[in-house]
């Protein structure tokens, strides 16, 4: 894949199973992985993101639609964080059969605090196709989610499909 733009994302995950951190360097290759410096929460400071434009963070959802632990654990420093001038694309993993009530809460969250601190969020998703009862993470009119929807539980063949439209979809969307 050539890219045109020579434009720098900073990409953050949480990754408790590796199946997020997985994910993120998935993302990292479809985009170029000169293109993509990849941060673990776990391992760098939030703040860090503040030095890019063009950000992509990565969620997945716990349990009964809780924060992964490394998110959690830093979830006040992005309060401290402004985010204005900062265009960010999000992915979440969740299981929508295991958790149906809660698939990709966590997203829906993370996408609420960043706005809050003045992000522009892009790369929504169509809902449609997946089978789940609720989520925090869908827009208002509940036909898209707030970021790339990925299942690894339960449609992890999906998956490489998924993210090489959401990465030409989002490259678009950062111009």
């Amino acid at each position: 894949m050539t890219h045109s733009s020579t434009k720098k994302f900073g990409l953050f995950y949480g990754s408790s199973t590796c199946y997020t951190e997985m994910a993120a360097e998935k993302i990292a290759e479809q985009l170029g992985k000169e293109r993509v410096d990849l941060f673990n929460v776990a391992d760098e400071p939030i703040a860090k993101a503040l030095f890019y434009d063009c950000l992509i963070m990565g969620i997945p959802t716990w349990d009964y639609g809780e924060l992964q632990e490394d998110w959690e654990d830093i979830w006040a420093d992005i309060s401290e964080l402004d985010f204005h001038g900062k265009k960010i694309a999000l992915f979440g993993l969740g299981d929508q059969v295991g958790y149906p009530e809660w698939f990709l809460d966590a997203m829906g969250y993370l996408h609420n605090k960043l706005q809050e601190q003045g992000a522009t969020l892009i790369g929504y998703w169509p809902a449609n196709g997946y089978q789940f009862e609720e989520s925090k993470a869908l827009t208002e009119d509940k036909q898209f989610f707030l970021g790339l929807a990925l299942d690894e539980e339960n449609e992890f063949d999906k998956t490489a499909d998924r993210i090489q439209q959401w990465c030409q979809q989002i490259e678009q969307e950062f111009e």
